[in-house]
């Protein structure tokens, strides 16, 4: 069994910085950075209904906004309501999701004013979401509590096997996340939670737009009396939006995704159980390297997953097994093996996660453990292997490759008075690659509730996380990794307060996070072989960064309900600051590129009987930098969007047109990656119960 040192190397640790040419950085070239990124909190979300299939109209009559005070939310190990909660959890509800004008969960997240979502490739064809300026591999994703993360890569986390139609809700907890997500949610995690139809129902969608888009799906469910099971599946294409040097379109994709779940109730156990696969083909133009536009991925995931809880007694029992199956094909120039060899790698993700709590005297205490096994094969990531694997199909060899192992404790104690709230608690932790001892993270989160409509909360958390394969190992394409780096940790304090009245919902927020081993990906003037610039993956020293955020919302259902027009108006914005900018002949490809100014404004309208009308408007300012195919610097500066969705509602069936970029805006997430211009489709859904 291979087991590399790869934590012998020691850091440079400095407490403060002077952008002066006698400063130390200066003198020996390095750079330190952070970027940070707030996020909205929606403290409240609308109630969906139950029986919801996903394609059911909007409300356009008497529908009030419900609030979520009395759902279990997950912002704690234990289950809490969303009133007793200390920590803010951002939840996104299925009338939110039907109501935006999106495709995918990357789309979705666009319209959190703290949330950086980061586009290579349209309608989720290749996004980036992350928060609180980090990067796509400092959150948690979990599909249904289940960690579906990608340890090769944070690129691709987002390959989800569900649609859209089959989401319930989203939950998104900001800043580090250990004790209830575990340490890999260094900044943050997001909670993909799927419907389950107590009804036995089928529906159907088809959607067409510009640039070749098509996608048709249908689900099914069948509900008998403790039992529940359903499948669903999608298919998606697209011609794409850019052409290659050659004239070729090279921002095409196409994808598959199934996926099944399952439940049985009674009054001792809730056991739930899903399978779901996702297969995915896209052009990549010049995704990863601006100095090649041909470049092509395939990726395929698969997940299982079961876990159970029991009902009865003081004392909760709740088990969870899962395995996550990753093959990915990478061409730097598509089709063509003989010009440079693809990269293929296997990744094989085992967990097993234990957790129990019950009340007592004092309160609710939840402790829990997670075994996480982590085992990639690959052609150019990871040690030697003693014995390569046959990479099946292509006469290739699995040359090299990794096994870790992540070991992980928890303990938790929830304080609930009338009005207070207190969730102190400690992780530890311990991963086999890093041949570390056991560490010990502690965290703490409070809330008060002042009368009726007011909440103030404060919170201290701390965490770490792993560094990647990719950055551990990358050292193809213009890419120089370091196999020695080091796990990143974080501290951060955050405080605010949150007020919720009939109609009205409005929360502010200052956050202030100290980073250790920050991890990126920089270029410092060196060039590869082939004359394209070199990343190289480092470790940096001490940084702090500060932000805030404020957002209100208002339900004009229930302020003005003689009024049938606007239905509701939402805006937030967020501001951040780090205390490190960009230094002279170096560049970072992540955390010196995020998002200084972030502004928000959500509308929604019943125009005529079933008719709705919705209209989202996202002003971002991005700091930093990117280097063109020349290698000449560019900034990135603000760009303004505004997209639309317009729908006929009825209960079996509903028709939407939508618009993305309504006014065709000229705009990048990534240097020299051009995201689309005016994009237009429409769709229709059928609902049969």
């Amino acid at each position: 069994m291979y087991k590399p040192q790869f934590n012998t190397c020691s850091v440079l640790k400095f407490k403060h910085f002077a952008n002066k040419p006698y400063a130390l950085f200066s003198v020996i070239g390095k750079v330190v950075i952070i970027g940070v990124l707030n996020v909205a909190t929606l403290q409240t979300a609308t109630a969906a209904d139950p029986m919801s299939t996903g394609h059911e109209p909007a409300d356009t009559t008497d529908t009030k906004m419900v609030s979520l005070q009395g759902v279990n939310v997950v912002g704690t190990r234990a289950p809490l309501t969303q009133s007793q909660q200390a920590r803010m959890v951002t939840v996104l509800s299925r009338e939110e999701i039907q109501a935006a004008p999106v495709q995918s969960v990357n789309d979705l997240l666009k319209y959190v004013a703290g949330i950086d979502v980061r586009q290579k490739g349209p309608l989720g064809a290749l996004t980036d979401v992350s928060i609180r300026g980090g990067n796509s591999e400092q959150i948690t994703v979990l599909l249904n509590g289940i960690n579906i993360c990608d340890p090769q890569t944070g690129h691709n986390t987002f390959d989800l096997p569900v649609d859209m139609n089959d989401i319930e809700r989203v939950e998104v907890i900001e800043g580090p996340a250990a004790r209830v997500y575990g340490t890999s949610s260094l900044l943050g995690a997001i909670n993909i939670v799927t419907k389950a139809p107590k009804q036995t129902s089928l529906t159907a969608h088809a959607e067409g737009g510009s640039y070749g888009y098509l996608s048709a799906g249908i689900r099914g469910n069948i509900a008998s009396g403790r039992w529940n099971n359903q499948l669903s599946a999608t298919a998606t294409r697209s011609d794409g939006y850019l052409r290659n040097s050659k004239g070729g379109l090279n921002a095409d994709y196409n994808t598959v995704k199934s996926f099944y779940q399952g439940s049985y109730s009674d009054p001792t156990v809730d056991v739930r159980w899903h399978a779901g696969l996702s297969a995915k083909n896209f052009g990549s133009n010049t995704f990863y390297s601006a100095k090649y536009d041909n470049q092509f991925e395939h990726t395929f995931k698969s997940y299982t997953a079961i876990q159970a809880e029991s009902k009865q007694g003081a004392f909760h029992l709740k088990p969870a097994i899962y395995w996550n199956h990753i093959y990915d094909r990478f061409e730097l120039f598509r089709g063509e093996p003989g010009k440079y060899p693809f990269n293929y790698h296997r990744t094989d993700v085992w967990g097993l996660n234990l957790n129990a709590y019950f009340d007592w005297t004092l309160g609710r205490t939840a402790f829990g453990a997670e075994v996480r096994n982590e085992d990639l094969v690959s052609g150019n990531l990871g040690e030697p292997l003693a014995n390569p694997k046959h990479i099946h199909g292509t006469g290739r060899m699995y040359n090299h490759g990794l096994n870790r192992t992540n070991i992980q404790l928890f303990l938790e104690h929830n304080i609930i008075l009338k009005r207070l709230t207190v969730s102190p608690g400690i992780t530890a932790v311990k991963n086999t690659q890093a041949n570390m001892n056991m560490e010990v993270y502690p965290s703490i989160d409070a809330s008060y509730r002042i009368g009726d409509n007011w909440k103030i909360f404060a919170s201290y958390n701390t965490s770490l996380r792993m560094p990647s394969f990719t950055e551990l190992y990358y050292s193809v394409g213009g890419h120089k990794a370091d196999s020695h780096l080091l796990p990143e940790k974080l501290y951060a304090v955050e405080g605010g307060v949150h007020y919720l009245s009939n109609g009205v919902k409005a929360k502010a927020s200052v956050f202030y996070n100290h980073h250790k081993n920050l991890i990126d990906w920089i270029n410092d003037g060196t060039l590869d072989d082939n004359g394209a610039a070199l990343w190289k993956s480092v470790n940096f020293g001490e940084i702090n960064a500060l932000g805030a955020d404020a957002q209100v919302e208002f339900d004009f259902r229930s302020l003005l309900p003689a009024q049938r027009f606007l239905k509701s108006l939402s805006l937030s914005y967020s501001y951040l600051n780090q205390d490190e900018k960009e230094h002279e002949g170096i560049i970072s490809q992540y955390s010196l590129e995020y998002l200084k100014n972030k502004f928000v404004a959500k509308t929604q309208f019943n125009v005529f009987r079933n008719l709705n009308l919705g209209i989202n408007f996202r002003m971002q300012h991005r700091m930093g930098s990117y280097l063109d195919t020349a290698n000449n610097r560019h900034t990135y500066g603000t760009y303004c969007l505004v997209d639309s969705r317009l729908s006929w509602d009825e209960t079996r069936w509903n028709a939407f047109v939508e618009a993305n970029n309504l006014l065709s805006r000229q705009y990048v997430d990534y240097g020299n990656v051009r995201q689309p211009g005016f994009w237009l489709i429409a769709g229709v859904a059928i609902n049969i119960r």
